[in-house]
């Protein structure tokens, strides 16, 4: 292969490793809400997210000191603050508030609106401007769990739908954000810090919250808690976080439309949830719609 050729393909490369990358971080956090319905078996709402931040803080640590990571320029910080209150603080506090009362599943398919949030937060955020055959394909894939979630809900939003809401807002800037610290630092330094920035409040969050919960301690609770600390909190963005530096914070969202889909297989697996009939309809509109969205040219 020559020089030129490798310059041509190189590209292209680099934009299948970000997807494979990005995919993958969907898949780790595609279990988050099943795993957070397991630490709710065993710690309460407040104490499950501060611990969970420590856990995953403890391990960044570890990590950033083994490899002897500078600390970030001031300028990076308030991104990485951005990302901390809504990936670390905000996200995880009201989607365990939203999973006492809701389904694993429903809870999923209203986050499903997360990717064209995530979208919109990018393109105020980086400046990316998608095609319009982006955008065409986003919408139609939010309109599908839309319709999916009022259909579950009888048109009727919950104090619990009220939560998610609120909680994709939060994620969708601090997805955003991260994804644009990660053109100018390794992704997983970026989430690295970030939960370390988030320390002083999940440490506070957790002292305060057990005690007064109570709740007792169990064998489930403990393995999805450490779930979602090293995953969801932690290794999934490593991966997530590189694969948006790669191939954009706004394409790199839309794969999270499987996602929701992807939580409603792991809930029937694990939690013996029942998976709406109108799921596998649902499923091929949101896969027909990644691809259009990847297929997509800025």
């Amino acid at each position: 292969m020559t020089a030129q050729d490798s310059a041509t393909h190189a590209p292209r490369i680099a934009a299948n490793h970000g997807t494979a990358l990005a995919a993958l971080g969907v898949l780790g956090f595609s279990f988050s809400f099943p795993a957070t319905a397991w630490a709710l078996d065993g710690f309460g709402p407040w104490t499950a997210t501060g611990l969970r931040g420590v856990l995953a803080a403890l391990l960044a640590l570890a990590c950033l000191a083994a490899q002897r990571v500078p600390v970030p320029e001031r300028r990076h910080w308030r991104g990485l603050a951005t990302v901390a209150a809504g990936c670390v603080i905000g996200f995880p506090l009201l989607t365990t508030l939203a999973l006492r009362t809701s389904s694993t599943a429903h809870s999923a398919v209203v986050i499903g609106l997360l990717p064209l949030a995530t979208a919109v937060m990018s393109v105020a955020l980086t400046g990316e401007r998608p095609s319009r055959r982006f955008w065409y394909g986003a919408v139609a894939g939010a309109v599908a769990v839309i319709a999916f979630t009022l259909q579950q809900s009888q048109g009727a939003p919950t104090l619990a739908d009220l939560y998610l809401f609120c909680a994709l807002l939060v994620c969708a800037a601090g997805y955003a954000e991260g994804g644009r610290l990660s053109r100018h630092m390794a992704g997983w330094q970026v989430i690295g810090w970030a939960v370390v920035a988030a320390l002083p409040v999940t440490t506070v969050t957790a002292l305060v919250a057990w005690p007064a919960e109570a709740v007792p301690v169990t064998p489930r609770g403990v393995g999805g808690l450490l779930y979602v600390a090293a995953v969801s909190q932690f290794g999934g963005f490593v991966v997530w976080y590189r694969g948006m530096g790669l191939i954009g914070v706004a394409r790199a969202s839309q794969l999270q439309l499987a996602q929701p889909l992807l939580t409603l297989a792991w809930s029937a697996l694990f939690l013996a949830e029942q998976v709406p009939p109108a799921a596998p309809a649902t499923a091929v509109v949101v896969l027909l719609c990644i691809t259009s969205t990847q297929r997509a040219r800025a």
